[in-house]
């Protein structure tokens, strides 16, 4: 390390410089036992020998299996250790970065040692057993490490199959000896199948890849994902001189303070402004809870910006400012950093309610309870744990019961700062998800024997000041996380004066029966009994008019075929009537169109003999024909639907059909 470069490409030398060795802990376990490769060491032959046992290969004999042996042995760790850590595999951000290793992992054991199966997930009590003393989080979630990452391997494993059955038919089609660039970018983009098993498969063949097609086809993807992703950084500007910043956010909601630095950064959403204040009272985004907003504003001249939010970047609290004016602000030897106060109290109401919320989850749920994500803003609180199954309704009603006992017994908040951490740790301190912990430590405690927790969020001095808590969802994120999703104080008021609201003008509706449960019961019972009795009458005129439809088949140039128009209550008895027209029939070609609520609704139904001789194909036919009632629509070979906006075509659509066939 020796420069910072500029942001018009300029090199200033750095204060202190220094050379990264890259003497991690595996090369120097490598150095120390006297081996050749990182891989040769105690650090990874456990596992590698436990796949050469498992494939019936020996470690050492053959170039490929090797190498899926080391990837499988290295990207298994990280796979685990992130998982127990609580980023699961995801098709975003670094859940996706986690999905894209273990798939890599399953593919090279599926390639080169034949495991055709789920085989990763039984990796993780090896490791667990490997780490112990170590890593003590992947002993106590191995149960659940293994499970996420076994439904991965089904579902990648399903989707490798069906990328299997794409290629052998882009082999089939395939005119000449080399398969196109585009096809092999498609099955590594779509199917994730990388390059090298594209064209082992292609090989065996006797074809051969077009490498350079694809690799042009991937730079444009790449290319696409800079311009979706650009943006423009400037310098810092340093306004005063001063790296320390003051946090004053715990105990106060505005500060007198400077502004130390800022720099303008513009992407596809605008023009921002990046700027660190000396002293600020602003929370920056952390641990699930979102950043404060609020106003800079000027102790002299009183011109003023708005805060729109705040979050850590490098161990700073950057707050982020879209007004230009801010410029002029930073001039100013004094500025009044102001939070929103009513967002914070909001925020504050349901970051407390988080911790009673885990609490009383381990104690209705189990102690297997883990917090697996958060986020907690003005609107709700959000919070996902590892449990293997849905949350009952009964569960739910106990959870909400024993946090609203906890708010109604106005618990008051013991907090303790710069704990150490081993100290926070010996009272039962629970770490929560996203934060980062140094040697020392915040400490929030409601009620010593019900919920300890280290967070460095903020809270309400006491829980009688939530109000109350009401759950409002529970649902499944992902293989063995759950989320329930609550809302708190104003929020919860607000949600029971609505649903209040809503049994009012349901009671009135129903003239004020003695029993509402009762009598909307009764209504649906009602209800669902008339709507039999209607599709008795509507099926009965099916088959009257299906009769009708019989009587009216022509033949032309040795097809027989029914295109008419038509009256029937809704799309599905239109599609019915055509397949029904069509299995009675031989030889049919059988398009109905119908007017339902103001739109044209079409189905073809075609026999399989005229799809084998004709080769009809009745999707691909009433796609082109919707286009007379500007729609469209598709479907299999023997059968297909569509719609359209102009039911002023059908008769358009109708003749065109007759001339096609």
């Amino acid at each position: 390390m020796q420069f910072e470069r500029m942001a018009d490409g300029s090199l200033v030398p750095l204060p202190s410089k220094h050379v990264d060795t890259g003497m991690g802990f595996e090369r120097l376990c490598m150095a120390i036992q006297g081996k050749q490769s990182n891989y040769d060491t105690d650090v990874f032959q456990g596992t590698i020998q436990y796949l050469a046992s498992k494939s019936g290969q020996n470690y050492g004999d053959t170039k490929w299996p090797d190498i899926a042996m080391r990837v499988i042995a290295d990207h298994i760790r990280a796979i685990a250790f992130c998982i127990a850590d609580g980023q699961l595999p995801s098709n975003a951000k670094a859940g996706y970065v986690i999905r894209r290793i273990l798939r890599r992992a399953v593919r090279y054991g599926y390639t080169y040692l034949g495991f055709k199966e789920p085989f990763l997930h039984e990796l993780v009590p090896l490791l667990a057993k490997q780490f112990s003393g170590v890593f003590d989080e992947l002993i106590a979630q191995e149960a659940f490490v293994a499970k996420v990452i076994y439904e991965e391997e089904v579902s990648f494993l399903r989707t490798l199959s069906t990328g299997l059955i794409r290629l052998d038919k882009l082999i089939e089609d395939c005119s000449g000896k080399i398969l196109s660039g585009d096809d092999v970018f498609e099955l590594n983009d779509t199917y994730g199948f990388p390059v090298d098993l594209t064209a082992l498969i292609a090989r065996e063949k006797g074809l051969d890849i077009d490498e350079a097609g694809f690799n042009q086809a991937l730079q444009a993807q790449k290319a696409r994902s800079r311009k979706d992703a650009g943006s423009s950084t400037g310098d810092w500007v340093i306004v005063r001189e001063g790296d320390e910043v003051s946090f004053v956010g715990y105990d106060e909601n505005q500060a007198n303070t400077q502004i130390l630095k800022y720099q303008k950064v513009e992407n596809k959403t605008g023009l921002q402004y990046k700027v660190v204040l000396e002293t600020t009272p602003f929370y920056a985004e952390s641990g699930g809870q979102v950043g404060d907003t609020g106003s800079l504003r000027s102790e002299k001249t009183g011109l003023k910006v708005a805060i729109v939010d705040t979050k850590k970047e490098n161990d700073l609290i950057v707050h982020f400012v879209t007004d230009p004016r801010i410029e002029e602000l930073a001039l100013e030897e004094a500025v009044i950093a102001e939070i929103s106060v009513s967002r914070r109290r909001a925020i504050t109401h349901h970051h407390s309610a988080t911790h009673l919320l885990q609490a009383a989850l381990q104690a209705v749920l189990g102690s297997h309870v883990a917090q697996k994500g958060s986020l907690v803003n003005e609107e709700l609180l959000r919070f996902d744990f590892s449990h293997f199954q849905k949350v009952s309704d009964e569960e739910i009603l106990a959870i909400e019961k024993i946090v609203n006992a906890k708010i109604a017994e106005n618990i008051p908040l013991l907090e303790e700062r710069n704990v150490p951490i081993t100290q926070a740790k010996e009272k039962g301190a629970m770490a929560l998800f996203g934060e980062k912990y140094g040697d020392f430590v915040r400490v929030i405690t409601f009620d010593k024997d019900y919920s300890v927790e280290l967070c460095g969020g903020t809270h309400v001095p006491a829980t009688g000041e939530i109000g109350l808590c009401k759950i409002t969802s529970e649902s499944s994120v992902a293989t063995g996380v759950r989320r329930i999703e609550a809302i708190t104080s104003q929020k919860a008021y607000e949600l029971l004066r609505e649903q209040d609201q809503q049994l009012s003008e349901l009671n009135d509706l129903l003239k004020a029966p003695k029993d509402l449960v009762k009598a909307v019961s009764q209504l649906i019972e009602q209800n669902t009994s008339l709507q039999k009795a209607i599709s008795g009458y509507q099926a009965k005129e099916m088959n009257a008019l299906k009769g009708q439809l019989a009587s009216q088949i022509s033949s032309k140039n040795e097809v027989n075929y029914l295109i008419q128009h038509v009256q029937v209550p809704h799309a599905d008895a239109l599609k019915n009537l055509a397949f029904d027209l069509q299995t009675e029939t031989g030889s049919l070609f059988c398009l109905l169109a119908a007017e339902i609520d103001g739109k044209a609704s079409l189905a073809l139904a075609i026999s399989k003999d005229l799809i084998d001789s004709r080769g009809f194909h009745a999707g691909n036919m009433l796609r082109e024909l919707a286009k007379e009632v500007q729609g469209g629509g598709g479907g299999q070979p023997f059968l297909a639907t569509a719609g359209g906006q102009n039911p002023g075509g059908i008769p358009n659509l109708i003749s065109k059909a007759i001339s096609t066939i």
